[in-house]
């Protein structure tokens, strides 16, 4: 049996992209000393063979999987992206299209002409094709579509009939199909016909003669079951199956509730049309994790790391407008405050401490609340229960950290009521960063918008502002 080490692929993985750098910087030494004076040439560079260097890279990818490749294209700036991108198998082409992340994608295809497009995508099968549709020009999808036969047509155009987030557009019709009144010696008979199974096989679904699911016959109990036993006796019939409309992030999470590697999609009349797999549904689950962390910090959607200036300026502006007023806000508390601020210089000093503590208080329950809310554990309904049990717990936190600091406090600047506002404002801010990171997700599931669209940023605005607004009411009213 072959182990696969996580820690020597990600190795693997880092030592295949250092020797594809490695070749790009010695292209880019070629580059710059062809064009230099002759005698300002560094001799090592006057034995650089060119197509040497173009060769060894073209050999190295050639070596690699495409979703190794991928990585590597997307830890490329763009002028070396597509300088690697020029050199990979054209038969790889479609294969990396469909492992590289959406922004880096979009690059990929702008530099491919239609025909390179077209060719690029005939060795992909339908569901493949359907991912990638929303990405291509509508010529180069015209033009797949006509080399389809009628079925294939049809079963992408069913495909893309449906939104990328839902189940219909990820499913595969690949299926291995059976009838329950058939022995099992029939149906490794029947098995044996085919080259290969397709991928993720783990069960075969079980229809009647007008193509209704009935049930479905696990590989691994086919195999061991007596050869004349009927399907119909030994078949599982308690299936979990999905429809064509239904979420696809709804859908990756009853794969990992179930441990499932394949299940069956029927339609309204409970006719199977296809059938969903465990790696459609890890890269849904990768998706949606990478989409929540990119909204929890206001980011609009995944972002090219190499992408040009406007790019990124056009994707984090609009969230950076709301803290620059949100941050506004908070100065304006502290204005309010100037005189006191201006009597006892060590609110100045403190008040951050008030503030940092609570924000990330905030964080804490936003994210648990978030996370919550994606998983399907929570409803809005509970809300009001976890809010109680979220200020319990930023109360014990407030009395003890904010007693902490209260101490400290008290001994640096001789001042038990300042050691004692300190524990108040404390207790009280992380009420607030409880209450408003429960309040926040909830607000926004209930408005329909996603969770964590920006909600760290709206808790920390929070508990900026009423930390400030709190710590120095309270010192203005007791010190001064």
């Amino acid at each position: 049996m072959i182990v696969v080490d996580k820690q020597q692929t990600s190795a693997r993985l880092q030592g295949n992209l250092q020797e594809v750098w490695r070749l790009i910087e010695r292209h880019h030494q070629f580059e710059d000393s062809s064009g230099s004076a002759p005698q300002e040439q560094a001799p090592e560079l006057e034995s650089v063979d060119h197509a040497q260097v173009f060769s060894e890279l073209q050999l190295k990818l050639g070596q690699l999987h495409p979703a190794d490749i991928a990585h590597i294209l997307e830890a490329l700036p763009l002028e070396d992206r597509l300088l690697v991108w020029d050199l990979v198998k054209a038969d790889q082409d479609g294969d990396i299209l469909l492992e590289v992340s959406d922004a880096v994608r979009e690059t990929l295809i702008e530099s491919m002409n239609p025909h390179e497009l077209v060719a690029a995508l005939e060795p992909l099968d339908t569901e493949e094709l359907a991912e990638l549709a929303p990405d291509l020009p509508k010529q180069v999808v015209s033009e797949v579509m006509g080399g389809l036969n009628e079925e294939e047509r049809a079963q992408l155009q069913s495909a893309l009939s449906y939104g990328e987030d839902k189940v219909g557009a990820l499913m595969d019709f690949d299926q291995v199909k059976i009838r329950a009144d058939v022995s099992c010696e029939v149906v490794l008979r029947y098995l044996r016909r085919f080259d290969e199974l397709p991928l993720q096989t783990d069960k075969i679904f079980v229809i009647d003669d007008i193509g209704v699911l009935k049930g479905v016959l696990p590989i691994r109990k086919l195999l061991v079951s007596d050869p004349e036993a009927m399907v119909g006796e030994i078949m599982a019939t308690e299936v979990v199956s999905f429809r064509p409309d239904e979420e696809a992030v709804e859908a990756a999470l009853a794969f990992e509730r179930y441990d499932l590697v394949t299940a069956p999609v029927v339609d309204a009349a409970g006719k199977l049309i296809g059938r969903l797999t465990v790696d459609e549904m890890v890269d849904v689950i990768r998706e949606e994790s990478d989409s929540d962390m990119l909204n929890l910090a206001g980011l609009k959607e995944e972002e090219d790391l190499f992408a040009p200036v406007m790019d990124s300026v056009k994707n984090r502006w609009a969230w950076l407008a709301i803290n620059l007023c949100t941050a506004f806000v908070a100065s304006r508390v502290i204005g309010v405050f100037e005189s006191s601020i201006a009597q006892l210089v060590a609110l100045a000093a403190l008040m951050p401490i008030v503030a940092g503590i609570g924000g990330n208080s905030g964080n804490q329950t936003i994210t648990m609340i978030v996370r919550s809310l994606a998983m399907g554990q929570m409803q809005l309904n509970q809300a009001w229960r976890l809010w109680r049990k979220e200020l319990g717990v930023s109360i014990i936190n407030g009395l003890v950290w904010g007693g902490v600091i209260g101490l400290v406090a008290s001994l640096l600047y001789g001042s038990v009521s300042l050691g004692l506002v300190m524990l108040a404002a404390m207790t009280l801010n992380l009420m607030l960063a409880a209450t408003m990171g429960v309040l926040i997700p909830c607000l926004m599931q209930k408005f329909g918008r996603d969770p964590a669209l920006g909600s760290s940023v709206l808790i920390t605005a929070c508990t900026d502002s009423g930390g400030f607004f709190i710590f120095l009411g309270l010192a203005t009213f007791f010190l001064l």
